[in-house]
């Protein structure tokens, strides 16, 4: 291991996966009020404590207010590698119980959180029941219609490739180009829930939940499956439907090339893996 130096005081690239409930927190990224809860806010104090010094995080995927992640990967750099042990245990100690560390890798300079993903996953999570629910109450979306899965389906299948996602992106997002490529985008049921499974290789700011909104009316019957590459064509956020509700959406997974050696941890939510 290299020691600190002047001109190099953090030489430890330290990796970690993140779970977190985003119903307890205004998004990812920290904001300019410090009163407001944060994931970055609440890992960067904790993991500051076991550095010693203030740590700064690099994110692989930016959520909003309300969205849940169970596969974040951050990296940050550090004076003294602490072990995985103090960044793991020590770091959950420290946490509030919304959010924990998942595991933990001291990882070459050459990694990035974001810049050497080459895919994010997402699901969106909706319960289509007469009943809303009690206990996943802000973990799923619900709806009391009964939804068409096949015709969500096939309407996904429009927004595949590397297409223009102008009519999906928010108004403020920031990104330089609309340009995303979608591997796959698959809607099936779980049990009781209705999973929207998609991969990209990145995301705009509200895309994920733009493109739920339009699948959400293509399955209640109100637009027919055509309609999403309709949207996709116009290029104009306004043709659209509303936002879906940031209760149903995950960050599950983000991919990197084997040579980091990440691991490999099971995909979604804990209440929709299956009980051995």
């Amino acid at each position: 291991m290299s020691e600190p130096t002047p001109e190099n005081p953090y030489p430890h690239r330290i990796a970690l996966g993140i779970d977190y409930d985003g119903a307890a927190f205004h998004g990812w990224q920290r904001q300019g009020d410090p009163q407001l809860p944060t994931v970055q806010g609440a890992l960067e104090k904790a993991l500051s404590a076991i550095a010693a010094h203030p740590v700064t995080l690099v994110c692989a995927g930016r959520t909003d207010t309300g969205v849940h992640g169970t596969g974040q990967v951050v990296h940050f750099d550090c004076a003294i590698d602490r072990g995985t042990k103090a960044w793991l245990r020590g770091g959950n100690s420290m946490l509030p119980p919304s959010v924990r560390v998942s595991w933990a890798r001291t990882v070459d300079t050459s990694f990035h959180a974001r810049f050497s993903a080459s895919a994010r996953r997402y699901h969106y999570v909706i319960l289509d029941s007469e009943v809303e629910p009690a206990v996943l109450a802000r973990q799923v979306t619900h709806t009391r219609l009964s939804l068409n899965i096949d015709a969500m389906q096939q309407a996904g299948q429009m927004l595949l490739g590397e297409r223009d996602f102008t009519s999906f992106r928010a108004a403020g997002c920031q990104s330089r180009s609309p340009f995303r490529n979608v591997m796959h985008l698959n809607v099936y049921r779980h049990h009781r829930y209705i999973i929207l499974d998609i991969q990209a290789n990145a995301f705009l700011q509200h895309m994920v939940r733009n493109i739920a909104g339009v699948l959400l009316e293509i399955g209640a019957g109100r637009r027919p499956p055509s309609w999403a590459a309709e949207v996709l064509e116009s290029r104009d956020r306004t043709v659209g439907a509303m936002t879906a509700s940031p209760c149903g959406l995950y960050l599950v997974d983000v991919q990197y090339p084997d040579s980091f050696g990440l691991p490999r941890l099971p995909v979604g939510p804990v209440f929709l893996q299956p009980i051995a």
